[in-house]
């Protein structure tokens, strides 16, 4: 026979909260309300879109634009084996990269990513579509940031229009200058031999010493793992070595472009520990920049091939125009300081160079 449930039972299915709102108060219902959830207007960026460009050589290029657009431009070039997406590796500073104004422009190279590969290709073909992308975004002037194996393509750009280049920026970047790479002497199977598991394995691809400053930056691993297989993967080519054994081929060659008619002031940043991108590579930039190039070179001996990214906070700020401060953590708080403080500072360890965030 059906009952009819008690009171109790019926308040507790409403949560205890009393049907008849007499003996409660009016107020009390609001009272034990939970506030307002609130929720965002706008989405947060999951990175850089990926564009398509089609050139009047009938390729098609693609590229991401991060930024203002009425920031200062600058052309970001990946090292070697990286897809336009490589930039999104330094978003661990993205607040930093914004408060200073910065846009951020690359252009991905020859089958890497979403672009096709073409083996008659070379670095030259890929300065002249770099630029043309610029010009379709209305880009005249720019500073250029190359890391590792961006180094030649920065060459080939600043050879190809030196008046355009208002800062070139070269960070462990391989130069297209002095002793060829040892493996030039090999074979194309024999390098492809070499490269094929690596680029297989984003996780051997992109596999930094376990001393490294990177394993502190919450997720930059995955992040570059992604990166990786986006490189070697995005249109379905399996990992296939051939554009990555072209690339390095590349490398081969020698001399590298005339830089003679470049006027622009040059960064050249090196980590003491490099040994892919050594030491005696400085010179080699060096000796074929004009004579009266105005040259700011910065090592650090707490990095080797990843000072790009310890030391992204200073390059950041070079970029923006303001090489005559160093970025310090002193007090547990990051600064911009004058130089010459923040060396003294430096010097009696009451301060440590980048972002106190490196020191978490």
């Amino acid at each position: 026979m059906f009952k009819r449930p008690r009171i109790t039972t019926t308040l507790a299915l409403l949560g205890g909260i009393a049907i008849g709102g007499a003996a409660a108060g009016a107020g009390a219902v609001s009272a034990s309300s939970p506030a307002e959830p609130k929720v965002q207007n706008r989405f947060d960026s999951l990175g850089a879109d990926v564009h398509a460009a089609d050139l009047s050589s009938g390729r098609t290029a693609h590229y991401t634009d991060s930024g203002p657009a009425d920031g200062t431009p600058v052309l970001y070039i990946g090292g070697t084996g990286t897809s336009a997406r490589a930039v999104h590796m330094t978003d661990f500073m993205r607040t930093t990269r914004q408060n200073l104004d910065l846009r951020m422009i690359t252009v991905e190279r020859n089958g890497f990513g979403d672009t096709d590969y073409d083996p008659k290709l070379g670095k030259a073909d890929y300065a002249k579509d770099a630029l043309e992308v610029l010009d379709k975004l209305g880009v005249k002037k720019f500073k250029v940031i190359a890391i590792s194996g961006g180094g030649p393509y920065a060459a080939e750009i600043a050879a190809e229009a030196p008046d355009r280049i208002s800062a070139l920026h070269l960070a462990a970047a391989l130069p297209p200058y002095g002793e060829k790479p040892s493996y030039c002497a090999l074979t194309d199977d024999q390098l492809a031999a070499a490269v094929k598991d690596e680029i297989k394995d984003p996780r051997k691809w992109w596999a930094f010493p376990d001393d490294s400053p990177v394993k502190s930056i919450p997720g930059f691993a995955d992040t570059a793992y992604e990166e990786g297989a986006r490189t070697y993967n995005q249109r379905g080519q399996q990992a296939d070595p051939a554009p990555q054994v072209h690339e390095q081929r590349l490398y081969c060659d020698r001399p590298g472009p005339d830089l003679s008619q470049l006027r622009a002031p040059v960064f050249l940043y090196h980590g003491d520990k490099d040994t892919t991108v050594p030491a005696s590579t400085l010179k080699a930039w060096r000796d074929n920049l004009p004579k009266s190039a105005q040259v700011t070179t910065r090592t650090y001996a707490d990095t080797g091939h990843d000072v790009q990214y310890r030391h992204w906070d200073q390059i950041l700020l070079d970029l923006a125009g303001r090489s005559d401060r160093t970025v310090v953590c002193h007090d547990d708080r990051t600064r911009a300081l004058p130089a010459t403080e923040a060396d003294a500072l430096v010097a009696k360890k009451r301060a440590t160079l980048g972002s106190c965030a490196w020191n978490k």
